[in-house]
């Protein structure tokens, strides 16, 4: 018999116990809008920090609230007979209450009926996630038009140099020289919060965190029969990042029984947010549908998985690192990131749309110092082809080392920007 007033009141102390003037203010923060009627959804995968955003919030705002975490072991095995349970006890734990924050509220039993009930007694929800299921299908059956989506990606290279006590702002050699340096850091070492005081074992970290993903967000909730199955396509994928999926050579690689099961077990990987998937552009839906590339959610998993023989790659790992950026960076839910292949001739890293306009030609090299004909060729007339294309004139070209400026070619305009200078936003 679990003892539900010893198990909130446990979750209610470690929340006070949560040091704000210590953690980073973020940008999603100001997304959260506590006065609003809609639930207030953080999303991302797990430990990207949605707990501290959310908790951040309630604490330095003036709202009675209280808080239950289902992905708390205590509540494994929660049923839906004692959810109402639940409610009783928190008010006899915090007192009366306007806001209720649920943390990983895809672990509670029949939850989206649980949130509906919630919300006609007029409580306002912030709730949190990782799983995009959350969103793409319970949400919007049962509460079409009631939620609010807020997305959360590990720290991004800015919320990475700002918790380091980098300069992001000097322009001095020594201001410099440092961000280069951590962007090098943070390349080869992702941005999971709780890895950034350097006390923790990042791979022990990683390796605990990609197995928790796999098996309770993915094996548990999807009934996946053959884990080890699905373990092999999780670690080919992420071998293989920035690259088109193979699915049939994966397929028979592991003897696995079709292909339709490979490209299940890929689109679990991205519902839990370990990857994220970019269709190729083409107005031929079957081509958008089977070519797709994979983009690794954090560098953390490139770099510190158990057993690991990734190599430096740190070309891919900087495309990787600002494909995420402008999954981050997009604000309306009709903004779409494709990447743009013409056979062997050219290829286009990242194509910004909404609407379905082409709103620019992102191309991203590492070394653009004294380009070879062969380079040159390959990114800046890559984004010439591809201007002629779409129709589209606004096009960037960005590099870890080489000048920056415009580059006139073919009659066409390339604004040459440094990494570092454009992952901060300058």
């Amino acid at each position: 018999m679990r003892n539900l007033e010893t198990i909130l009141s446990d979750q209610r102390q470690e929340l006070l116990n949560t040091d704000c003037k210590a953690l980073l203010s973020r940008q999603e923060e100001k997304q959260i809008d506590l006065d609003s009627k809609l639930a207030q959804v953080v999303i991302g995968v797990r430990r990207s920090g949605k707990s501290m955003l959310c908790q951040k919030v309630l604490l330095e705002s003036n709202v009675r609230f209280a808080y239950v975490n289902f992905d708390d072991e205590n509540l494994a095995d929660i049923q839906v007979s004692e959810l109402n349970d639940i409610v009783e006890m928190l008010y006899r734990v915090y007192g009366d209450f306007t806001h209720l924050f649920i943390d990983e509220v895809q672990n509670a039993p029949r939850w989206p009926l649980f949130v509906n009930r919630l919300m006609r007694q007029g409580l306002h929800l912030i709730l949190t996630g990782s799983n995009a299921n959350l969103l793409s299908d319970e949400l919007i059956t049962h509460l079409t038009g009631r939620y609010h989506e807020i997305r959360l990606f590990p720290f991004s290279y800015e919320e990475y140099c700002r918790i380091k006590n980098v300069d992001i702002a000097g322009l001095h050699t020594k201001a410099i020289g440092l961000r280069g340096y951590a962007l090098n850091e943070y390349l080869k070492d992702g941005g999971f919060p709780e890895t950034m005081d350097g006390s923790i074992d990042k791979t022990a970290y990683t390796k605990a965190l990609l197995e928790t993903i796999i098996k309770k967000d993915i094996c548990k909730r999807y009934k996946v029969r053959y884990p080890a199955s699905l373990r092999q396509v999780a670690d080919t994928v992420i071998d293989n990042f920035c690259q088109e999926i193979k699915f049939e050579e994966i397929r028979e690689k592991y003897a696995i029984r079709s292909v339709q099961t490979v490209k299940n077990y890929v689109s679990y990987l991205n519902t839990a947010y370990l990857a994220r998937v970019l269709h190729k552009y083409s107005f031929k839906s079957v081509e958008r549908q089977t070519n797709l590339k994979e983009y690794i959610i954090d560098n953390a998993f490139l770099s510190n998985r158990e057993n690991t023989l990734q190599p430096e790659n740190l070309g891919w790992r900087l495309e990787n690192v600002i494909a995420i950026e402008l999954l981050r960076r997009q604000k309306y839910a009709d903004e779409q990131l494709y990447y743009l292949r013409e056979s062997n001739r050219y290829e286009v890293d990242f194509v910004r749309t909404q609407a379905s306009k082409v709103l620019e030609l992102v191309q991203v090299t590492y070394d653009f110092n004294n380009p070879t004909t062969k380079l040159f060729n390959r990114e800046i007339g890559g984004l010439v082809k591809a201007s002629k294309k779409t129709h589209c004139d606004h096009l960037t070209l960005i590099v870890m080392y080489g000048e920056t400026g415009i580059i006139e070619h073919d009659g066409k305009k390339i604004r040459v920007v440094n990494a570092a200078d454009w992952l901060l936003g300058k």
